[in-house]
């Protein structure tokens, strides 16, 4: 049987440097022994000779697991394992202008995604003054459909939303949203001539915040959201 097509049946196997390889081990060392945040790892020159590598492989394995977040330098006690900020990276690199249309479109949908699941969590934790606030936003606002649709609305209102859940990954998670959620609608506004907006309020939902149950609340939302959902479908 021929094998002039070997190579498209195979899949290649990606070459991997020195510096990958240890990377790997010492992530591996790291979980086998239980490491804590604060605990010191072992000298370079320790993990160079346990390893069988030379210094420099081991300080540019290192020098990646610190660029993640994942060690970090200690006066007097050198590299100690840190506890990472997990969504620090995404923070750097949350760009609409860098990241494709397909990846737009995923973070979009992340976006909505995070919105319909926040009614269980907002019923349980807002307070009176969540709501003074969120009244305080909304009389800024027109009260009635937003015509034309107002991106700043939008921000003061959700961004208020996401701080009631107290829950500070949500809160930064929005933040990194802002960006591809301003840059997705403004694209739509120069195709339509402007963004469409739902039959739902923020009026309406801060009323449904008073009165209604985390299941009313979810069903506004989504019918607040249900021109972007309706993009989604196309």
């Amino acid at each position: 049987m021929a094998n002039k097509n070997l190579s498209r049946d195979i899949e290649r196997i990606a070459p991997s440097t020195m510096a990958d390889v240890v990377e790997t081990r010492l992530r591996e060392y790291l979980k086998k022994k239980a490491f804590k945040p604060g605990d010191a790892l072992p000298k370079e020159l320790e993990l160079a000779e346990a390893l069988d590598v030379s210094r420099n492989v081991v300080r540019e394995a290192l020098s990646r697991l610190r660029m993640l977040g994942m060690i970090e330098s200690r006066k007097k006690r050198g590299m100690v394992l840190a506890e990472p900020d997990i969504l620090g990276g995404f923070e750097r690199v949350m760009d609409p202008l860098i990241l494709d249309v397909k990846t737009l479109q995923d973070l979009f949908e992340l976006r909505l995604v995070l919105e319909m699941g926040l009614a269980d969590i907002l019923f349980t934790r807002l307070t009176e003054k969540d709501l003074i606030d969120l009244e305080q936003i909304v009389n800024k606002e027109v009260n009635k459909v937003q015509k034309p649709f107002k991106v700043k609305h939008e921000i003061a209102f959700h961004g208020k939303l996401y701080q009631m859940t107290g829950n500070d990954t949500f809160r930064r998670f929005q933040n990194m949203l802002l960006p591809v959620f301003e840059y997705v609608v403004s694209e739509e506004a120069k195709i339509n001539g402007e963004a469409k907006v739902g039959k739902v309020t923020h009026r309406d939902l801060l009323e449904l915040l008073k009165k209604g149950d985390p299941e009313d609340f979810r069903k506004g939302m989504k019918e607040h959201l249900s021109p972007h959902f309706e993009r989604v479908r196309k």
